[in-house]
């Protein structure tokens, strides 16, 4: 459907150039724009704050690699 819209000089001007950056016409990009603020949005649950339980000590033991997930599980299995 084609509709006439007014667009403020300076509006209409970073838009062109933004669709041209996207490698579309101006025309896509507002419909698209629209679309993105038109969705409906989910409401996001506020979740309750958790304490984490922490422990006072040295930090980690030596030999224990935190990024090594397969490696870490190994040193928990034989209780290390």
């Amino acid at each position: 459907m084609q509709t006439t819209i007014q667009l403020d000089d300076a509006l209409l001007a970073k838009a062109t150039a933004l669709a041209h950056e996207q490698g579309c016409d101006l025309s896509h990009l507002i419909e698209t724009t629209l679309r993105d603020k038109l969705a409906p949005v989910s409401p996001v649950a506020s979740r309750p704050f958790h304490h984490l339980t922490t422990f006072a000590g040295d930090g980690v033991h030596p030999g224990v690699d935190l990024n090594n997930s397969a490696a870490l599980l190994a040193l928990m299995e034989r209780g290390e």
